[in-house]
């Protein structure tokens, strides 16, 4: 009895976060409500094994690559005299792995070091940057399908959009660490350090300082990775997240490695591996996980029971008209376009439900994109030439012809015709078909 209640206590939440036609309109009732659905989404995604997915194959990619992205990101940084800077940042990567991990991070340094890319020749220095870019491309491919993004970004913008981030943004983030360093050793910082409550403060910031290139790091990654426009204000909520998180994590896994010397007996050598491996995907995890969570605070109406919502055809029918409604209003009385992300929002179902019926009145010339960025909807034509029925027509046309091919087996006065038209039950159409002709 008890499993009972507890069982439907919990679909009465689910019912309230997935199908509530009342949100709360104040806070913090707002905050707790979109919170709540944010992290159902994340919860579900994580046990339907999509993350989990990806990230065990990013882990597989990483190894590969880590060694030429390094290679490729230093000798900018070496030729400009400052690899250095850079060098703490990959300690602090390694080093919730205790001192095997620094011992990994020396390694991997001195990988770096022996690789010359200048004198691998062109076959060598084309399949150095093949690793490099197809680890990027694998990272897009898993934040496109956290985002629903169909399409990748074409071979061209591939390689010079990775290319660049790879050259250039280790260079920022160079130039981020010289920038703070310059303004805490400037001789008006220092004075204000002898002046309490202010040196206090200035040291708090500079402890804090790594943590909020980290933050800026998740938030550019969360920015530009996607092939989709995202919103800087998300991406940086993602971002702040999977930093607190990173950090959290590098705690706790340092305590687990500390710990951890059974698996040294178990496995010997092999366990600072397996170790290696458990902490890549931790981050890979985090990675995905606020990426994730940028995406459902810019598509709230995205949050259902599964990952890919059942386009059936009530849903789309219901979709078109509404989408058709909130169109055609403002247009009869004179009013600015609503723009296609608002109207996602406003509908609150997920976006590519949306977007596959706004497409569908696009194409049969019902709807048309307006606007300087053409993200605006009017309707394509006059209203009085805009009829319901040409409305879910639109929607339920099989544009692919797959209908085409079915077999011919339903009487032929049924053929063609909508099914609210015929309550006769099939018992009646097959004595119908049964019957013998006339002469």
């Amino acid at each position: 009895m008890a499993s009972f209640q507890l069982k439907e206590r919990l679909n009465a939440g689910e019912k309230w976060i997935l199908a509530n036609p009342n949100p709360p309109e104040r806070w913090p009732w707002t905050w707790l409500y979109k919170t709540g659905r944010s992290l159902y989404a994340l919860a579900r995604d994580v046990i339907s094994g999509n993350l989990t997915l990806h990230s065990m194959s990013l882990v597989y990619t990483t190894l590969l690559s880590i060694v030429p992205l390094l290679a490729l990101s230093f000798s900018v940084l070496k030729a400009l005299g400052v690899h250095q800077r850079m060098e703490p940042f990959l300690y602090q990567f390694f080093e919730p792995m205790g001192p095997q991990g620094i011992e990994i991070a020396e390694q991997v340094l001195g990988f770096v070091d022996n690789m010359k890319v200048g004198v691998l020749g062109s076959v060598g220095l084309a399949l150095l940057v093949y690793t490099v870019v197809s680890l990027v491309q694998k990272i897009e491919r898993s934040f496109n399908m956290i985002w629903r993004v169909p399409d990748m970004r074409s071979m061209a913008q591939r390689f010079s959009n990775y290319l660049s981030v790879i050259m250039v943004g280790p260079l920022l983030m160079v130039s981020a660490i010289g920038v703070s360093a310059t303004i805490f050793s400037s001789s008006i910082v220092q004075s204000l350090i002898a002046i309490e409550p202010f040196g206090s403060l200035i040291i708090v910031l500079t402890r804090f300082t790594p943590f909020m290139l980290v933050v800026g790091a998740f938030t550019f990654v969360y920015v530009f990775i996607p092939n989709t426009r995202v919103k800087l204000r998300y991406a940086f909520i993602g971002g702040l997240v999977a930093g607190v998180s990173w950090q959290a994590a590098g705690m706790l896994f340092a305590s687990f490695v500390a710990g951890s010397a059974k698996y040294e007996a178990i496995y010997s050598s092999f366990a600072i591996g397996i170790i290696l491996l458990i902490w890549i995907y931790l981050n890979w995890m985090i990675l995905l996980l606020g990426a994730s969570l940028s995406f459902y605070l810019q598509n709230p109406g995205s949050v259902a029971k599964r990952h890919q919502v059942q386009l059936s055809a009530e849903l789309q029918e219901k979709v078109g008209l509404v989408l058709m409604w909130m169109v055609a209003k403002p247009f009869s009385e004179g009013k600015s376009a609503p723009q296609q992300e608002w109207l996602e929002q406003q509908l609150r179902v997920p976006g590519e439900v949306t977007r596959g019926v706004s497409d569908k009145l696009i194409r049969a010339g019902f709807l048309t994109l307006a606007g300087s960025n053409g993200d605006k909807l009017i309707p394509g034509r006059a209203l009085n030439l805009i009829t319901v029925d040409g409305v879910l027509e639109a929607i339920r046309h099989d544009e692919d012809r797959v209908v085409d091919r079915l077999p011919k087996v339903l009487p032929a006065g049924l053929q063609n015709t909508s099914p609210d038209q015929h309550p006769t039950t099939f018992a009646d159409l097959l004595n119908q078909d049964e019957a013998p002709a006339k002469v």
